[in-house]
């Protein structure tokens, strides 16, 4: 399979709900080495008030992104609310039309919320953000798109592109939020939301292999 149904993508936003969920504590780990310490917790939360309010209802993989964005946007607090509500908004609703998912729809998905984010936020991949897991982890969908490769593998090399654009932050000196105050004193420290953005990217290519398999 190459593609998997618009209506049964609850799964895949239970699978990212359950990745932010079990890493709460390491993310407030990360955050608290050069920020507030407080991402873990306020990124739980929002996960944590779609699932109560979710679990027991059917919803689309769009629809799903769209209500979780929702949640993040107004309802947690820290920048990274609206940071990620803006991310899975505007990739919720590029792909709202679509009964299936394949990996051109997915790549369309994902770049239009890093478009969405770049918006509202001028970062570029090397300023030590969350673009440098997302940004990279687009690229290799759209590479794969555009070679017509097969969904699984793109995957894969989402999932591989993503965790080496979080890495790469450690040796990065931060120039956006609390982090940039501390100028080249913030390198060798990962960033917070390139490790967040990476799990939740991870659970999505997981539980879509599964749905794949």
């Amino acid at each position: 399979m190459n593609s998997f149904k618009n209506r049964d993508g609850k799964r895949i936003l239970m699978a990212m709900v359950k990745g932010i969920q079990q890493n709460k504590e390491y993310l407030g780990e990360v955050d608290g080495l050069i920020g507030d310490g407080d991402h873990g917790m306020n990124m739980n939360k929002g996960f944590t008030l779609f699932e109560s309010r979710f679990a027991d209802k059917d919803f689309s993989f769009t629809q799903g992104l769209d209500d979780l964005g929702t949640i993040l946007f107004s309802e947690i607090g820290g920048s990274m609310g609206p940071i990620y509500g803006t991310v899975l908004c505007d990739a919720a609703s590029a792909g709202e039309d679509a009964e299936d998912i394949d990996i051109h729809v997915l790549a369309s998905m994902l770049r239009s919320g890093l478009l969405g984010l770049q918006e509202i936020v001028q970062a570029q991949v090397g300023d030590k953000t969350l673009v440098d897991t997302l940004s990279p982890a687009v690229d290799a969908l759209e590479k794969g798109a555009a070679i017509e490769e097969d969904f699984a593998c793109a995957l894969r090399e989402m999932k591989d592109a993503a965790a080496a654009g979080r890495d790469s932050t450690k040796d990065m000196a931060a120039k956006f939020g609390r982090s940039s105050r501390l100028g080249e004193r913030s390198r060798g420290v990962l960033d917070a939301g390139a490790v967040s953005c990476c799990i939740i990217l991870t659970a999505m290519a997981d539980a879509i292999l599964g749905m794949l398999a």
